[in-house]
């Protein structure tokens, strides 16, 4: 399970494999991978923090002569706020754990791209943005200019590989089995597999999610977040920390305008609130409008 989020279930495995790959031969671990992935939220707190145990010992002894009121009155509050107080802090230190360990094997990762001179690029979006048609559409058109290899990275199915594997580019699939988000570990043990070939661009289409995968640094060169028109242009406040973690914002389906309530100023209005130096592009994946300006900083990147 996700430390961080609780998306996952504990038994789950992640899988990667390429397209056409046999089942028997898939490279599956489950999120035990040095991350931990068990959501140890130490519940301790079995509901047991609960019983406040009133031990009301009332020993009313009415004397009647005195009237002496014996109030025995044994209010044992337990240690309801204490035990609280740690399970928060053991939550705040798993996840700080995950988070620095992550952080290391997303450095190697970065390490080995540098090394053999390879781009990686960390596309991450909302599901249904567009990435995987956006890729398709950018391998298809520079793959004579540019090697390229694709990392795909979906809860379940082998769909989007299969679409890139029509391209020509070497692809694998991640599937996180419930998981919202890749890390460094999957990428890692990915690029292994994938053999990615050195001067080359690798995409590594994330989780389509807005969250979580925000967290994760996974030795990207750079991370690029895609919106499209039939998203409200609120997104940048709804989730502020994509967008300030990101060097890119494409905004996609810029065809659909004239019949959707999305204002691209107001978006970039809002996206530069947070990130000031974020760089914008607005394309159709599907017609082709506006690719030319995405294809050239590409390549500007690749030299």
């Amino acid at each position: 399970m996700c430390d961080t989020c609780g998306c996952n279930d504990p038994e789950s495995k992640v899988t990667i494999r390429k397209p056409g790959e046999d089942h028997d031969h898939e490279h599956s671990h489950s999120h035990d991978h040095g991350h931990h992935y068990s959501h140890e939220h130490d519940h301790d707190h079995e509901h047991e923090r609960h019983n406040h145990t009133h031990e009301h010992s009332y020993s009313h002894e009415h004397s009647h002569e005195g009237h002496d009121h014996d109030h025995d009155h044994m209010h044992e509050h337990d240690t309801h706020s204490h035990d609280h107080e740690h399970t928060h802090s053991k939550e705040y230190k798993l996840e700080h754990d995950i988070l620095d360990k992550n952080k290391l094997l997303a450095e190697r990762n970065r390490g080995y791209f540098e090394a053999k001179n390879i781009r990686a690029i960390n596309l991450v979006s909302s599901p249904g943005s567009g990435k995987t048609t956006l890729l398709e559409k950018t391998i298809t058109d520079l793959k004579k200019e540019i090697a390229f290899s694709v990392i795909e990275g979906d809860q379940q199915t082998m769909n989007d590989a299969e679409r890139i594997n029509l391209t020509g580019a070497p692809v694998i699939q991640i599937n996180t089995a419930g998981g919202c988000h890749l890390d460094a570990a999957m990428v890692g043990e990915a690029v292994k597999k994938l053999n990615v070939a050195d001067r080359s661009l690798l995409f590594i289409e994330n989780v389509g999610n807005l969250v979580c995968p925000a967290m994760f640094d996974l030795g990207e060169s750079q991370r690029v977040v895609i919106i499209s028109v039939t998203e409200g242009d609120d997104k940048p406040l709804k989730y502020p920390y994509m967008f300030h973690s990101s060097d890119i914002c494409i905004i996609n389906k810029i065809d659909l305008l004239p019949y959707v309530n999305f204002k691209v100023e107001k978006v970039k209005e809002y996206a530069l609130r947070i990130n000031h130096h974020l760089q914008f592009f607005e394309v159709s994946a599907t017609t082709g409008q506006g690719m030319d300006t995405w294809y050239s900083w590409l390549k500007e990147n690749m030299k």
